[in-house]
């Protein structure tokens, strides 16, 4: 049989379409886990970095503190999670929040000091402290440099999500997983072929967002920084 038939196969099945096993189950459970990780990724990334970059120094610091979490291998540290937990959902999670949190930290941090120093002597000129000027002007005008971290981070979570399935729990890694076990080659290509499409669907979904979502009056003069950008920083520190 060829790929297509393989896949053919596989969708004509009942069970690909109802049930614990269907498509909307499985999607709905590797949602679940993705937006679980990016928010605590976010939670203590962004206001970490928010911090750093309000300080107006610490890259060396936001560096190598980002490079050394990304230098953790996925796979292995949700092996080492689930021998000191046991199985369960925290082990994927932690291991995901581990891949979103550099370039939310690393975006949040270049945003904040991106700002131009005169906006920030305003707002304290008017009055604001410095916890209302950083939730109230530093990170609404730093929106437009989160976004793209904030997608990269997206985009890296919903692809490794499929290691949820690698510890028994749900998601579209199932179909990758059981389907390698019984050699259901119409279930590895349809799982892998989901993972891509909805990769692709939440780019998508935020690159509109970045679009209509944000004011003309906060958008940078220059690109905002690109996850490229962050990356090659990235690279750039570990060289």
């Amino acid at each position: 049989m060829t790929l297509a038939e393989f896949l053919a196969e596989w969708l004509s099945r009942p069970e690909t379409w109802s049930g614990p096993d269907s498509i909307a189950a499985r999607l709905s459970e590797h949602l679940l886990y993705s937006v679980i990780a990016i928010l605590i990724a976010a939670v203590l990334a962004i206001p970490l970095g928010l911090y750093l970059g309000n300080r107006g120094r610490g890259e060396i610091l936001v560096l190598t503190l980002a490079n050394t979490i990304r230098a953790l291998p996925t796979l292995g540290l949700l092996t080492l999670i689930v021998l000191i937990t046991g199985i369960g959902l925290v082990p994927p999670l932690v291991a995901l929040v581990v891949l979103a949190f550099p370039p939310l930290l690393i975006n949040t941090f270049e945003g904040v000091r991106s700002l131009d120093a005169t906006v920030i002597d305003a707002a304290r000129g008017m009055g604001f402290d410095r916890g209302r000027t950083i939730g109230l002007v530093q990170l609404p005008m730093s929106i437009p440099y989160i976004l793209p971290g904030l997608r990269l981070a997206a985009i890296q979570v919903i692809s490794a999500a499929t290691i949820a399935a690698y510890v028994g729990l749900g998601g579209l890694g199932r179909y990758i997983f059981d389907g390698l076990g019984r050699r259901d080659f119409g279930a590895v290509l349809g799982g892998s072929i989901l993972v891509a499409l909805l990769s692709i669907l939440v780019e998508v979904v935020l690159l509109l967002i970045g679009k209509y979502a944000i004011s003309p009056g906060l958008r940078p003069g220059k690109a905002p920084v690109s996850p490229g950008r962050g990356l090659f920083k990235l690279r750039k520190a570990t060289s």
